[in-house]
């Protein structure tokens, strides 16, 4: 690994820019404190700052300098499409593909936790009863969690599973809030449903 300042270096998201008892998390970089370790959040050049000399922690600040080309970064705030990919019992993972109306062009992973489904009872969510994996839902992000993966949200009505396949390969059409039905066999299964129109 190179240390020179204002290298060329392009690191991807997840990888080792340093150790954080030698080098502070800047800009598209995030400390991991399990160990101790800076990794980059994002796809771009390696660049170290130099501490300023006022600075009383006089470690380098290691950033990374995203490419524009790489298309739209999930920010708080802001609306993603994403696919989930696995239920658990108390949160899903899903992969994002777009933010806003733009496509990402490399991975981002978000998890919506069980408090982050619905607005109300959510103690009685039931995350296999909101999602299936495969399902494409519309989520806001409310931050980046741990292990690279942004916390989700989809507990406004506009939010929630805008597109899903049932068991029988269909794409099913929404008939409430909590439930989508299948139009070739009319099986209905449970979804956390984006309200329509938002």
């Amino acid at each position: 690994m190179q240390e020179t300042v204002g290298d060329e270096e392009i690191v991807t998201p997840g990888e080792v820019l340093g150790k954080g008892t030698e080098v502070k998390a800047g800009r598209g970089a995030y400390l991991s404190r399990e160990n101790n370790t800076v990794y980059a959040s994002l796809t771009g050049r390696r660049s170290v700052v130099p501490p300023s000399s006022e600075s009383t922690d006089q470690r380098p600040i290691v950033e990374v300098i995203g490419h524009k080309a790489h298309g739209p970064v999930p920010e708080p705030g802001c609306v993603v499409i994403a696919r989930v990919t696995k239920v658990m019992a108390r949160m899903a993972s899903a992969d994002i593909m777009c933010v806003g109306a733009k496509a990402v062009r490399e991975k981002f992973s978000g998890i919506i936790r069980q408090q982050d489904v619905r607005a109300t009872e959510i103690d009685k969510v039931d995350m296999h009863s909101s999602f299936r994996p495969g399902d494409i839902v519309k989520a806001s992000v409310i931050s980046l969690g741990d292990a690279r993966a942004y916390y989700l949200s989809t507990a406004q009505n506009e939010l929630g599973v805008v597109s899903a396949e049932s068991t029988a390969g269909s794409t099913m059409v929404p008939i409430s809030w909590t439930e989508m039905q299948c139009p070739s066999t009319g099986q209905i299964e449970p979804r956390k449903v984006a309200k329509a129109g938002a």
